[in-house]
């Protein structure tokens, strides 16, 4: 209730404040003054520049305060602080400079607040001094002294507590001259966006006054409600360069050119510094670049089995035949069939049981996610040689399954799949196609695996190891998520290409929306579950199996 609270007063005062301005504004002055702008792209991306330098200095000074952060996440940190800032009431923003540090890497929360603090208590000292320095007649009074003692006396305690975190051990260090050097230069360059908004406007200023007004509304913004410091911004900024001698309406008309240039600036580049650089704000998007390297395989005993499981919900019509058809043997070793029954409500146990295969019943409909799982486990049981999955439905071809199996006893790899789009598609509906290929795309990209051709099929092929590794984190499907967690360990992979054919009778479980609220959470919690560091530079990436290039 809080939240929305807050929501609603900012967005109201967001409306108030755009109201205001538009009743105020000389629209003749603003078009002049962003036409002038415009005209002069040099300077406008000069001012851009320094605007950006003075976040590297920043990025730099956080850096040197604060041991083991690197230079990619600080300055993704001050970025997505920059974008909350500009979208978010109430300088939330501040908030999201600590946790894009806490939630990307792997330093102390004390630490990161500590150092976050003190950096930003430093960023107002110097621009409050640059402030006294550059404009004295007009800051001069008690307010300006009084804000002083508040910085000074936050410096002191921020001081203070860095001293008692270092006696505890911190690695934080103590703010030096070089620190105080570039928080000041830092304010230096960002005061060109004003500057340089002021002169499109017709205004004529020196960039000591720039420095005054950056200042000015930097002051202001402590206090903003709306979500970016709209209106408390632009009054700032205009009661500055009024008392600097500026004419109202080029006055205002910067006041806006300047906000919009550095609203613009916040929210490219803190878009792009929430994904990058990795992991993202969000967590990991994508397998680390590193992995570790491949496990060693175990002895296989001579009579060792090729397993094959086949999760089935329904498929009364279809299973026997898939069964019938899973061959005796492969490279001279017994296979075994193991139906994994989901909790049928028809005779599907009934007639894989006829039709030769071991069937495990889970007693209710627990999700293919969950009867893999259930059956992968009782395929390690059997100590195999290979264990095969099979989709029961009848569109995946069991004849396939001695080439996928020696893809993975022959060594080549430890984790094969069976290609639908490496081989040969009889019929695949049009929508379904379309998703299979946005997909997979999805799960190419996501473990940098450029040669994966096909992200769901229902047919593969693991060595013993990959499947006692394997971890299927959510019940309702199996497929992204079996690929993220063993190419994450390290398993190697391989396609060979399969045919395949739209199933003839039952229904496909699968539903877009159910599918994409059930996948995409357990996606994630994969990519972030805790990674093994790497053991070597091995990546565990292994040509596709396919005698073809896809």
């Amino acid at each position: 209730m809080r939240s929305r609270v807050r929501l609603f007063a900012g967005l109201a005062a967001l409306a108030v404040a755009v109201g205001y301005l538009v009743h105020v504004l000389d629209a003749d002055a603003l078009g002049a003054a962003i036409a002038a702008a415009v005209a002069a792209p040099v300077s406008l991306a000069l001012a851009v520049i320094l605007y950006a330098a003075a976040f590297g200095l920043r990025t730099w000074a956080w850096c040197r305060m604060l041991p083991g952060l690197s230079a990619g996440q600080s300055w993704a940190a001050l970025h997505v602080s920059l974008l909350g800032n500009h979208v978010l009431p109430l300088r939330l923003g501040e908030v999201l400079r600590v946790t894009s540090v806490v939630r990307r890497t792997t330093l102390p929360a004390r630490d990161v607040i500590a150092s976050a603090v003190t950096l930003r208590v430093a960023d107002l000292l110097a621009v409050m001094t640059l402030a006294v320095v550059g404009a004295p007649v007009l800051l001069d009074g008690p307010w300006i002294w009084l804000a002083a003692a508040v910085l000074v006396a936050g410096a002191v305690a921020a001081l203070h507590w860095l001293g008692r975190l270092r006696a505890g051990g911190s690695s934080v260090r103590t703010p030096g001259p070089g620190i105080a050097a570039a928080a000041t230069v830092a304010w230096l360059l960002e005061a060109a966006v004003i500057w340089t908004a002021a002169s499109a406007a017709g205004i004529e200023l020196s960039y000591a006054a720039a420095v005054v007004v950056t200042a000015a509304t930097i002051a202001a913004q402590t206090l903003a409600v709306t979500p970016g410091g709209i209106g408390s911004y632009e009054a700032a900024a205009t009661a500055a360069l009024v008392g600097l001698g500026a004419a109202a309406a080029p006055a205002l008309a910067t006041a806006i050119l300047a906000h919009a240039i550095k609203t613009l600036y916040a929210l490219v580049v803190g878009a792009v510094a929430l994904v990058t650089p990795e992991p993202s704000y969000a967590g990991r998007l994508r397998l680390p670049r590193r992995l570790p390297g491949r496990p060693e395989r175990g002895p296989v005993a001579p009579d060792a089995p090729v397993v094959v499981v086949m999760p089935a919900y329904n498929e009364e019509e279809l299973v026997g035949d898939v069964i019938r058809r899973v061959p005796a043997d492969v490279a001279g070793r017994a296979v075994v069939r193991l139906v994994v029954d989901d909790g049928s409500t028809d005779d599907t146990a009934t007639v894989a049981s006829a039709a030769g295969a071991r069937v495990i019943s889970l007693g209710a409909n627990l999700g293919l996610g969950a009867a893999l799982r259930r059956g992968l486990t009782e395929a390690v049981a059997l100590e195999p040689a290979c264990v095969v999955y099979l989709d029961a439905d009848g569109e995946y071809p069991p004849e396939a399954i001695p080439e996928l199996a020696q893809a993975v006893m022959g060594g080549r790899c430890d984790y094969a799949i069976g290609s639908r789009f490496a081989g040969w598609i009889g019929r695949m509906r049009p929508h379904r196609r379309l998703g299979n290929i946005v997909l997979t795309r999805w799960v190419r990209w996501m473990t940098r695996h450029w040669d994966l051709t096909d992200g769901q099929s229902g047919m593969r092929a693991f060595s013993p190891e990959a499947a006692a590794a394997a971890e299927i984190r959510h019940d309702y499907n199996y497929a992204q998520i079996l690929t993220l967690n063993l190419l994450g360990k390290g398993y190697v992979y391989g396609e060979v290409p399969i045919s395949y054919t739209f199933r003839t009778a039952g229904r496909s479980f699968v539903r877009l929306g159910r599918y994409l609220r059930a996948v995409l959470p357990a996606v994630r919690a994969e990519l972030n579950a805790p990674a093994t560091a790497p053991s070597s530079d091995d990546q565990g990436i292994s040509p596709v199996l396919t005698g073809r290039t896809p």
